[in-house]
Order: C-alpha cells, then structure tokens, then sequence
C-alpha cells in the first residue's frame, strides 16, 4: 500500500504561526522606518525653512527681516521683525502626524528666529527639539547659532566615542557661486598656492560643485575634497573634508579672493574673513 504524502494539520499550524511572527516582525519594522523617516524629514524641513528666511532676508527682499516662528505641530515664514498670525503673506508648513515640536529653546525667550539684515545673523540662537509622538526617545535637536549657523544634532546616535576633529565641515557662503572663477588653496607655512578652475568642477547645471585631488605640498601629499551639499543662486553650502590623519600642512581656502575657512596644521578650523562666509559647522 502506497503511503500518502502531504502536510499534516500540525505541521500546517505551524507554518501558519511561523509566517504570521515574519510577518508582524516586518510590520513592526516597517512601522519604525516609516517614523524614522518622518522625523528625519520633519527636521530637515526645519532647517530648510530657516535657510528660507536667511536667504530672504540677505537677499533683502521686500527690504525686510525674515523668520520662522515654530508651535507644536508647524512652523511659519513670516516677514518683518515680529510674527503676525493674520498676516497674509505668511507661509505655514505642518509637520507629520506623528512629529511634535516639544521643546523651544531660543535667546530672548521667544518661539521665532529672526534673521539680521546683510549679515542674516540672529539674535535669537539655540534649538528646536523634535520627536516622535509616541516614543520621545526618538528625537533630534535643531542648532541654530548667534552667526546664523543652522545645524543638525540627533539623540539617537550615540557620537560620544568618535574623534571629533575638522574632517567634514560644514561652510555657508552667502553668495552666488555659479560665476565663481578659482578656488584657491593657500598654505601659509609652505607659501604655497593652489589655484583650481572653480567652473571645471560645476555640474551644467550649476547646482553641484565637486572637486578632490592630492595637492603635494613642499613634497608631502595632502588629500582635499571640497565639494557643495546646496548651491542656489543666493548661497553655497560647501562641504570640505579635511582628514588630519592625511593631512599635516596649515591651509586657508579662498573663493576669488573671500576667505571661507582656514585650517591649522592640527586641523584646528577659523572662520575665513569674508563677510559672506559663516562659522565652520563640523560634522
């Protein structure tokens, strides 16, 4: 007599309650990288909308100051030197759902940030925590500085046993740099110079600038890469990663002449001369 083959009732329990535990963990899991994501892009729409004011207000438009005044659950554009809830050229933007703004911690005691005129500094520094809804645990912390700096900081990552030192910086040039002609490299020490033809390394388009090459300096190689993460027709965020484990030569960076950052042979950073260029921010 031939046997029957097949799945016992049992067998089949099984598998049903095996399938059921994959799937509840993929849900979970997919759950969490929805929020995830939720925060994450709930804070760079913070520091966008910021940038927004600055720019606006550099740029004069309207001759006025700019800012953005934050609540729980939004944040608002506004012109002037004060929010206005009626006004009507404001510009409101809702966070997710599941994103609260749940601490506000600014100078003077406000819930706004307002930029300075020609410089697009504030006098209303500090930052703008946000969190998930139901698990406050998942945060991340807006820095807003005194030079107009705005930066990114989140609690979940634990940074506390990496070597902070200068190589990935952040530098904001409150210029149009499409027309931009040479990148210069300046090694005091050495009396050194680099020049580089900004516009080989701009995209067509005029929205990326990337340039890395070893630079041999009085004989020892040092390894640059410079390069933007935003490049608009009012500002360049540049990007420049400067390993001091590469790198033992002091060098100043220039853009035709404005001084964006200088670095001591350490990797120490200062902030370059130029009025358009704001405080070093490292990453």
């Amino acid at each position: 007599m031939l046997k029957k083959e097949g799945f016992s009732l049992i067998e089949l329990v099984v598998v049903i309650a095996i399938l059921l535990i994959l799937a509840g963990f993929f849900l979970i899991s997919l759950n969490l990288l929805r929020h995830k994501n939720s925060l994450d892009y709930s804070a760079q729409e913070i520091i966008k909308m910021l940038r927004l004011a600055q720019n606006k207000t550099l740029a004069s438009e309207g001759a006025s100051s700019f800012g953005v005044y934050f609540e729980s659950n939004k944040l608002t554009l506004f012109k002037g030197t004060s929010f206005n809830p009626f006004d009507t050229e404001n510009q409101e933007r809702k966070l997710a759902d599941d994103v609260v703004i749940s601490q506000i911690s600014l100078a003077n005691a406000t819930s706004s940030v307002v930029f300075d005129r020609l410089t697009g500094t504030t006098a209303n520094s500090g930052s703008v925590k946000i969190e998930l809804v139901n698990d406050s645990s998942q945060n991340k912390d807006v820095f807003i500085e005194t030079s107009g700096a705005i930066s990114l900081s989140g609690s979940s990552a634990n940074d506390s046993s990496r070597l902070t030192d200068s190589r990935h910086t952040h530098v904001l040039f409150n210029q149009n740099t499409k027309t931009a002609v040479t990148l210069t490299l300046f090694f005091p020490d050495d009396g050194f110079t680099e020049n580089i033809d900004y516009q080989t390394y701009l995209n067509v388009a005029q929205t990326e600038f990337f340039w890395e090459e070893d630079v041999a300096v009085s004989g020892v190689t040092q390894k640059l890469k410079i390069h933007s993460h935003e490049l608009t027709d009012l500002t360049t965020l540049f990007c420049i990663h400067r390993d001091r484990r590469q790198n033992t030569k002091a060098v100043n960076i220039f853009l035709d002449g404005q001084n964006l950052i200088n670095y001591t042979a350490a990797g120490t950073t200062t902030p370059g001369s130029s009025a358009w260029a704001q405080s070093p921010q490292i990453q």
